[in-house]
């Protein structure tokens, strides 16, 4: 797995993970927003790699795969880790995993595993492939119906027809099949202490199992609703704002930080 690296000389660490059914040029327009002070980290996701013909693996593999990357860059810990819908996949197993430090994380639409029938799993695994299917033979409108998003541009329709060209049916199987229903550890624990879970008002119904499963396993979770934008519509449509809330919890977690060091020296 590639990732992509800007402002690699600042201190501060945000990784950013795209969502399905695009690239990692999804942050195109955060990415400059950000890059001047600090250090970016956004992984090009198998299957989603238009330089070569991989197939995506799994939300548990991918997840192990970024930790082994981040720490043979010497990365010593994630000062915001960042994912939407499939990539929030991700940010909840690599939470789970606690195999490098994160201070602050935000699942964006996050898809968590689906607590139902196995039966009931499939069926659903293969409605969503065969949507995702219909729309790489050239029904690109049937997306907007499969996802809680924005209405599409003309330009969004091209841009979703050229990764869904490149994404072979392996990817689409498994990208599905996996985010609804990977592994997570028994007991789910994790040292990061401030997680906000997003979502756009569209798409409340649709996220209501996820924010639920949050609830339960990631207690310390705030929730934010974001209103006049869809399912992942914040790096394409707000990214002035996505990139505002992303300092604003590194600020915030800094704050804290500088506190926590006054008050241990005050101790002393």
């Amino acid at each position: 797995m590639r990732v992509q690296e800007y402002g690699r000389g600042n201190p501060r660490v945000i990784v950013l993970i795209h969502p399905s059914i695009v690239m990692w040029d999804y942050f195109e327009y955060v990415i400059p927003l950000l890059q001047g002070k600090y250090h970016l980290i956004i992984p090009v996701l198998p299957g989603y790699d238009p330089e070569n013909d991989s197939d995506f693996t799994s939300v548990e593999e991918i997840a192990a795969e970024l930790a082994e990357i981040l720490q043979h860059r010497q990365i010593a810990a994630i000062d915001c880790l960042y994912g939407c819908s499939m990539g929030g996949s991700i940010v909840a197993r690599f939470l789970a995993d606690r195999r490098i430090p994160v201070y602050s994380a935000v699942m964006d639409g996050g898809i968590t595993p689906y607590q139902l029938p196995w039966i009931l799993t499939r069926l659903i695994a293969v409605k969503d492939f065969a949507m995702i299917f219909l729309g790489k033979l050239g029904g690109i409108k049937l997306l907007e119906k499969a996802f809680a998003t924005d209405e599409l541009s003309e330009e969004d329709i091209q841009y979703a027809a050229q990764v869904l060209k490149h994404m072979s049916l392996r990817t689409i199987w498994c990208t599905f099949e996996s985010c609804n229903n990977y592994s997570m550890p028994e007991e789910i624990r994790t040292d990061c202490g401030r997680i906000e879970y997003w979502y756009a008002a569209a798409e409340e119904k649709e996220r209501k199992a996820d924010i639920r499963y949050v609830k339960e396993h990631f207690p310390q979770t705030v929730f934010r609703i974001f209103r006049d934008t869809g399912h992942g519509g914040l790096a394409v449509r707000e990214p002035e704002r996505m990139a505002a809330e992303i300092e604003r919890l590194i600020g915030e977690q800094h704050n804290e930080d500088s506190r926590a060091d006054i008050e241990e020296k005050n101790v002393h």
